[in-house]
């Protein structure tokens, strides 16, 4: 099959632009989308911290470790596809794109329902797994309930957020995205406080707003020369899953960590009360707000990275990796500069408690003195996974909720009390920087041997 008429041209501006003007003008829809998106995953946080209630802000960190399996289904399966299709749409087989588009859109539909079933019929057991106290328990389990009713479409649509954005239409993601998150800021205080519901209206308009991004997100699959999901294309063979598995594999790591570190966390926390879960989980919440701009600048240079690398233009995706490293490191340190100054006021807007801000401040000043070495990291774990280099990619998927953090919330705590929860994080931070330097070296000098194609 031929490549259509928006499709071609999709291709020569992707492998023959400038790639700095190229990132950018890709990265800026997506950073639009992690940002509203971060954004209103920390409007729950906000709004339920004026129920002036810690046990309900710690309901909000206690689920998210669930968000974060929901989200890792979605990335394991949106990123495996997703790299695929950019690396086969770059090397002109547009039929077997939309094979791998569709295998990866229902297979993450259907893990979800399986969430959702599995999760509903063992509430209070799941809950008191992630880190609920027992006063904790009965928040957490009224906003349980939904986010667990709205995992199968959760999952899929950030299967389409993804493929949309390795075919370099970001735009059509960010509508989605941001129209649902646009949604959920305005239907939380409805929920919350108009409708008398708590906590379970925070996750009831969180579940509504992302029904109406899935809904968007489907309708921009249909447009702009975009691959169309349709479930004649399904491909249940072991080649599509081979290559899920190889590009997914790493988010699924990094993802499936990151739930595993929250619940560590909020076990490791629960000693000093519900202050200091409430705590690391608003310093949580903050930190992935800071990184989401980060995210969604490499997202821009994925799927230059992708297309690139199917063309065997190999120099512009070396070239790539280095602007996006320099801009973002730039970019990180100025903003840990400005985070340091005002810790203690960001973690007063989300819960103005004494013993919540002490604690708070603390864990993100820490944090924000790693930050800087996060911006080389993620690009490093970007460009392995879109080439499909998925042990490296794996591996530095999991130093930073995996290998280094995991070992540090187990074990500092015990020498350090909540000194070593909150240094856990910044340390594993800098030891993923430590390995990743030598394991990406080593990938772009193999590159730079590679024979280049000659641009069409």
């Amino acid at each position: 099959m031929e490549l259509d008429e928006k499709q071609e041209e999709k291709y020569r501006r992707l492998t023959g632009d400038p790639v700095e003007g190229l990132v950018c003008r890709l990265a800026v829809p997506s950073m639009v989308s992690m940002l509203v998106t971060a954004f209103y995953n920390m409007a729950d946080t906000f709004f339920v911290g004026m129920l002036r209630n810690n046990s309900a802000t710690g309901a909000v960190g206690v689920v998210f470790s669930l968000m974060a399996v929901i989200q890792a289904v979605g990335f394991f399966f949106g990123h495996g596809s997703g790299n695929f299709i950019s690396r086969t749409l770059g090397g002109h087989h547009p039929e077997e794109a939309g094979q791998m588009a569709a295998t990866g859109f229902f297979c993450a539909l259907a893990t979800g329902g399986v969430i959702a079933v599995l999760g509903l019929l063992f509430l209070d057991p799941l809950a008191r797994a992630l880190g609920s106290t027992e006063t904790i328990l009965p928040y957490a389990r009224d906003y349980m309930r939904f986010i667990l009713i709205g995992a199968p479409y959760m999952t899929a649509s950030l299967v389409l957020n993804n493929q949309l954005r390795f075919q370099g239409s970001a735009v059509y993601g960010m509508v989605g995205i941001a129209s649902g998150a646009v949604l959920n800021i305005a239907l939380d205080p409805i929920f919350i406080f108009t409708l008398d519901m708590g906590v379970a209206g925070a996750a009831l308009a969180t579940i509504l707003s992302q029904l109406v991004s899935f809904c968007l997100l489907l309708v921009g699959c249909t447009r702009g020369g975009n691959l169309h999901i349709r479930i004649s294309n399904v491909r249940l063979q072991k080649r599509f899953f081979r290559e899920i598995l190889r590009g997914g594999l790493p988010s699924l790591a990094r993802q499936g960590l990151s739930s595993v570190a929250a619940i560590c966390l909020n076990h490791a926390a629960q000693p000093y009360g519900d202050a200091a879960i409430a705590a690391m989980s608003v310093v949580s919440r903050i930190m992935n707000f800071a990184s989401s701009a980060l995210i969604g600048f490499g997202q821009g240079f994925q799927p230059v990275c992708g297309f690139n690398y199917g063309a065997q233009l190999y120099g512009r995706v070396r070239r790539a990796f280095w602007f996006c490293v320099k801009v973002s490191t730039v970019c990180l340190v100025v903003i840990a500069v400005a985070g340091a100054c005002f810790s203690s006021q960001l973690i007063a807007l989300f819960r103005d408690d004494p013993v919540v801000v002490e604690y708070g401040t603390t864990a993100l000043r820490l944090q924000w003195l790693s930050f800087p070495t996060v911006g080389f990291v993620t690009m490093s774990n970007m460009m392995l996974q879109t080439i499909g280099r998925t042990r490296p990619a794996t591996v530095l998927a999991m130093g930073r909720q995996g290998l280094f953090f995991l070992p540090f919330i187990l074990v500092l705590p015990g020498f350090l009390g909540m000194l070593g929860v909150q240094l856990s994080q910044p340390l594993a931070d800098l030891l993923t920087f430590v390995i990743a330097v030598p394991i990406q070296l080593h990938v772009l000098r193999q590159m730079a041997r590679l024979p280049e194609a000659e641009r069409l």
